[in-house]
């Protein structure tokens, strides 16, 4: 049965509501610690009575699991953004840099202690996973790099760990090693990226002329001349 209009201004307001209890956990793992944030708290920081948590999350798992959901599936889209850049593979190095990876640490920790958070957590892990190892293999077929090699999995884990790495000893205060760590990223990424071709003037039905490689492209595609494409 549909609602009636009059019913869409409680609809709203019950969404709402809702929205701001995630957006509230969420802020408070980020701040806290997922420990931190109990049902008082969240309401509290959602600036509602704490039996309203309960009223729409019948358990604290619940809870947790609908803001895994949430915030997983924006970084999602945010990888699928990524994919469509120029550079996917640096807007994906920025991506394993940002704030969301704080909050999923929080998550992993929690799955230690909770089976509700372990199968979810897993589900998007692989998704994530799925999404980067695809651009890392698009970019490394582009440049002709062997597989077999520098796997697109391999590479794609050592890229993603590093970021999520740096961004949390950063929170900590620890800084040693960072500067030589980007540059050997930025190096990598500049070897494996997806390559830039420029673009070609539309001229008539004519055939368009052969994309001009850059000199990092030809650097990659040349392995059988010292192997250049094969060392980061």
């Amino acid at each position: 049965m549909s609602s009636s209009p009059a019913d869409e201004p409680t609809r709203v307001r019950r969404e709402a509501t809702r929205e701001a209890l995630i957006e509230a956990t969420a802020q408070i793992m980020l701040d806290e610690g997922y420990a931190a944030a109990t049902s008082r708290r969240v309401a509290a920081q959602a600036g509602v009575k704490s039996a309203l948590v309960h009223y729409y999350f019948p358990s604290m798992d619940d809870l947790f699991v609908a803001v895994l959901r949430d915030k997983a599936e924006a970084i999602l889209e945010h990888q699928r953004e990524a994919m469509a850049e120029s550079e996917p593979l640096h807007a994906l190095w920025l991506l394993n840099s940002a704030h969301d990876t704080q909050l999923f640490t929080e998550f992993l920790a929690m799955a230690n202690h909770r089976k509700a958070i372990r199968s979810e957590i897993v589900s998007y892990a692989m998704r994530f996973r799925d999404i980067e190892e695809g651009a890392m293999t698009l970019a490394l077929n582009a440049r002709g790099i062997d597989l077999e090699r520098f796997p697109p999995v391999v590479m794609s884990m050592i890229m993603g760990s590093l970021a999520r790495m740096v961004f949390h000893e950063q929170g900590l205060g620890i800084s040693r090693g960072h500067d030589q760590a980007r540059a050997f990223i930025e190096q990598c990424l500049q070897r494996f990226e997806m390559p830039s071709w420029d673009p070609q003037p539309e001229i008539g039905n004519q055939e368009r002329a052969a994309p001009v490689r850059s000199g990092v492209d030809e650097a990659a595609m040349g392995s059988e001349g010292g192997g250049r494409a094969d060392r980061c």
